[in-house]
């Protein structure tokens, strides 16, 4: 690897650990970068997603402050491993230009459901009107659904995980931040594993970005306690839409 290559990556690394932290959407940072450093495509992905996973632990460390208790919150973790797996397994059994052309418009729509929040909520019922089973098999569903694309492709997990849960959960943005670092390292925790025994990981660019989004995951999640919520909306949403437009033009280019 070149030493500008490297410095690429390391760049790209603390770059995507502190959005991931913030907003989600920082894989759209490495795994370009990656690209760049001259990895075709399924292994760029891969070794995105095991790089990553640091700044997501590193990013759990610095909200666990802002996790809710009780069982509840770990009763989303086997969903999650459950959904990732099946992500995993479908990226590895697919061609790569499906997701290409499926996500860039899952992003969008994701980020359509924080933008609208409330209107949606009015429109679906605010969480506190749910019973209680209704609302632990809605929150496992979005779960889920995040979970299996997190697998899949990963870039703007955190957008869409922020806007499933905001959705249904009855808590503060930076609760649900929390909570989204959470699941989001333990996506990326699965992933790790299935790729690491079965997907071609480039071991060399991973030990370069992984060191770098582990420090930038752990400033992120600091930065957040510090943002008024109306703040970290607008942050989300602005990224998630500039992210969803960039992976549509890559794919109709």
């Amino acid at each position: 690897m070149e030493l500008s290559d490297a410095a690429l990556l390391v760049t790209a690394g603390l770059a995507a650990g502190t959005v991931n932290a913030v907003a989600g959407g920082g894989s759209l940072i490495t795994f370009p970068a990656l690209i760049a450093a001259g990895l075709p495509p399924v292994p760029a992905n891969v070794s995105n997603s095991v790089a990553v996973f640091p700044g997501y632990v590193a990013s759990v460390a610095g909200s666990r402050t802002d996790l809710p208790h009780g069982r509840a919150l770990w009763a989303l973790l086997p969903t999650t491993v459950a959904g990732t797996v099946a992500g995993c397994l479908l990226l590895l059994g697919t061609p790569a230009r499906a997701f290409e052309l499926v996500v860039p418009f899952l992003v969008l729509g994701a980020t359509a459901v924080l933008a609208f929040q409330d209107p949606l909520r009015r429109l679906v019922g605010q969480p506190a009107e749910l019973g209680p089973r209704r609302r632990t098999v809605t929150v496992q569903a979005m779960v889920a659904v995040g979970a299996v694309y997190g697998g899949y492709f990963g870039a703007a997990l955190g957008v869409m995980l922020v806007a499933g849960l905001a959705l249904v959960m009855e808590a503060t943005l930076a609760r649900v931040l929390a909570v989204k670092n959470l699941l989001s390292a333990m996506v990326g925790l699965t992933t790790l594993v299935v790729f690491a025994l079965f997907g071609p990981v480039n071991w060399a660019a991973v030990a370069v970005v992984a060191p770098a989004t582990l420090a930038g995951g752990y400033a992120g999640a600091r930065l957040v306690r510090r943002l008024p919520q109306v703040v970290l909306k607008t942050l989300i949403v602005a990224f998630g839409t500039g992210i969803g437009l960039y992976l549509l033009w890559r794919a109709v280019r």
